[in-house]
């Protein structure tokens, strides 16, 4: 548990996920799922990778193996960029955080609209209930950080240390490094075969 975030000295790793394209969906193909692990928003210290299937359902235990049998034994939160990656492969941010033993921390700029996403899983996913029940099962409502840009929910850590967490590891702008910056650049890059592009 997290009693004090100390600002230069909190290790956090970031996750965010690879382009794909609509084929790939068709085809259950592979994106990169990247890890930046940070010392605060300063100092990068390492990358974690992953492949995860477009619309399949590995992406939490790609989490859970990358953490786990990491060479990072000091991380104490995972920031999340949103619950679903690589389409609608949804994390159990449940599991993640009693297999992990680290609270999670998801950061998103808009509000999801659950309503349309369940609407959206009965329509192309037979099993669209199980997927839905992992919606579901994410802590309720979203706490707003900064109005209309910018909300967060959390396992494992309350509302007020979250929101800490989230502010010390934030350079520039209103995301913090790690999950939407830094490892969608690499993320981004790794897919494309060339450069990042803009998160």
């Amino acid at each position: 548990m997290i009693r004090k975030v100390k600002p230069p000295q909190i290790r956090v790793v970031g996750f965010d996920d690879g382009t794909f394209s609509f084929s790939s969906k068709l085809k259950h193909e592979k994106t990169i799922l990247i890890g930046v692990v940070m010392k605060g928003s300063v100092e990068v210290v390492g990358v974690l990778a992953r492949w995860i299937t477009v619309d399949g359902r590995d992406v939490t235990d790609a989490l859970i193996d990358a953490v786990n049998s990491s060479r990072f034994k000091d991380l104490r939160v995972i920031l999340l960029k949103g619950i679903t990656y690589a389409g609608f492969n949804i994390v159990d941010l449940e599991r993640l955080h009693n297999e992990t033993g680290l609270p999670v921390v998801v950061v998103v700029r808009k509000k999801p609209d659950i309503l349309a996403m369940e609407d959206a899983l009965r329509k192309h996913f037979p099993d669209a209930e199980e997927r839905i029940a992992l919606l579901r099962k994410a802590p309720p409502p979203l706490v707003e950080l900064v109005p209309d840009k910018l909300y967060f929910q959390t396992v494992g850590l309350d509302e007020k240390t979250a929101a800490e967490v989230i502010k010390v590891t934030t350079r520039t702008g209103l995301i913090p490094e790690p999950p939407l910056r830094l490892a969608h650049m690499i993320a981004s890059a790794v897919m494309t075969g060339g450069e990042s592009k803009r998160e």
